[in-house]
């Protein structure tokens, strides 16, 4: 059957046939695509063909589909026992190896998603400074809590609302919003109201509207100023975590965020996400101290065994290099092809990640980024669609290439990319 048929019976039951908007292909048009498996950078889809996948699962599996090892570490896990909703030891060894890979990071707690973890990230900041005001940006995205949900990015953007129904003007009259890599914005609010500031949170390279890079000076301006108000800062690495290297973007350079939030690879394709940070600051979670979370799902043996597997992988075989290579000749390869046709685009890339914008000036912020031609990017979606590759349906979302991508499939895009004519 196929995934128009599939997707005709998903909206009888689920809102809008699908579990998260993106995936209604609003933004794109056409009929959703459904999924019957993956192994490597290959899926298959309810309709027989094959492609080759450059969207990742939206990030987490950077070691392919179905890596062997993983899958075969889930299997023997899960026949110990899925859940006990009690202590386990890979609890522990799974804790112990990430604040290995981020040594800023004393401690850490787990729980189920990105959202969750961005959720506790904040309570706890507001429970160990007393005090109850944050500062995000425009375009970043941090899950959909209330208070988050503010200017964000990813599926807001491509569903084209600012924030979303439901939320209450108590919950938002509690954030300020300021545009991404602009730090005298940022310094204005904390000298008005720096008092109030619990914490910033930022997703130190964005990637939830497009992949937009923090500007020289931006993210180490970000950390001073807040030290100087007494303002936690919270790097939220749900993408970035793992993704450049196997620790935090945070610890590569060299800027480190009192809180960080981490998703997507940790869980190595399974629900999972974690918060780390200073004991100082992470005792304050109970039952040691006074800010309380828990989850009966939290640190469940199969989602830590899979997460542990695929950080120890990325750990020894170091895929970064290659997915640098790889990403480098993806970007110069799009950015070249879009040149000699007149195309205006202008293809952002750092590691694995790549974001065809189209408009030819560099993005910075969600400005530059909401001004990119939308309907060029559906016709591209579409035609690379057709010739057998799968990428983010959205334009506001950020290409992954994993460390499985070969040359062979780099360059099969890019004759697809060249038959592309706007």
């Amino acid at each position: 059957m196929s995934s128009s048929h599939w997707f005709e019976r998903a909206k009888a039951v689920i809102p809008g046939g699908v579990n998260s908007p993106v995936r209604a292909f609003n933004s794109v048009g056409g009929t959703p695509v459904y999924f019957s498996s993956g192994k490597g950078a290959i899926v298959q889809t309810e309709d027989g063909t094959e492609l080759i996948d450059f969207c990742g699962s939206w990030g987490p599996l950077i070691l392919g589909h179905a890596r062997d090892e993983v899958i075969e570490t889930v299997k023997k896990t899960a026949e110990q026992g899925m859940t006990f909703g009690a202590n386990t030891r890979l609890e522990a060894e799974f804790a112990e190896l990430l604040c290995h890979q981020i040594p800023e990071m004393d401690m850490v707690r787990l729980v189920n998603s990105g959202t969750e973890a961005v959720m506790t990230a904040i309570r706890l900041a507001r429970g160990y400074t007393h005090r109850r005001k944050i500062i995000k940006f425009e375009g970043c995205y941090h899950g959909h809590t209330d208070y988050m949900l503010v200017a964000a990015g990813s599926g807001l953007l491509t569903g084209g609302i600012s924030s979303s129904a439901g939320v209450s003007e108590s919950a938002t009259a509690e954030v300020f919003v300021a545009p991404y890599n602009d730090l005298e914005a940022v310094q204005a609010i904390l000298a008005k109201h720096g008092d109030d500031i619990a914490a910033v949170i930022v997703e130190p390279i964005a990637g939830n509207m497009g992949l937009i890079e923090p500007t020289d000076g931006f993210l180490q301006g970000l950390r001073d100023a807040a030290h100087n108000a007494g303002t936690l800062l919270i790097f939220d690495e749900v993408i970035n975590g793992f993704r450049l290297g196997p620790t935090s973007y945070g610890h590569m350079c060299g800027v480190h965020p009192d809180l960080t939030t981490l998703g997507k690879i940790i869980g190595g394709g399974l629900p999972i996400g974690a918060i780390g940070g200073t004991k100082a600051i992470m005792e304050h979670l109970a039952p040691l101290g006074p800010v309380y979370q828990a989850g009966t799902l939290s640190g469940n043996p199969v989602a830590v065994a899979s997460g542990k597997k695929t950080i120890e992988l990325l750990r020894d075989e170091a895929p970064y290099l290659k997915m640098e290579i790889l990403g480098r000749r993806m970007a110069k390869g799009i950015q070249q092809i879009a040149a000699k046709k007149g195309l205006d685009l202008h293809c952002a890339q750092r590691g694995g990640m790549f974001t065809p914008f189209f408009r030819k000036q560099a993005v910075t912020n969600l400005e530059d980024s909401k001004a990119c031609d939308q309907k060029a990017h559906a016709r591209y979606f579409h035609h690379m669609l057709q010739h057998g590759f799968y990428t983010p349906p959205s334009g506001f979302e950020v290409a992954f290439i994993s460390g499985i991508h070969t040359t062979h499939q780099i360059d099969a895009f890019l004759e697809a990319f060249h038959q592309f004519e706007g």
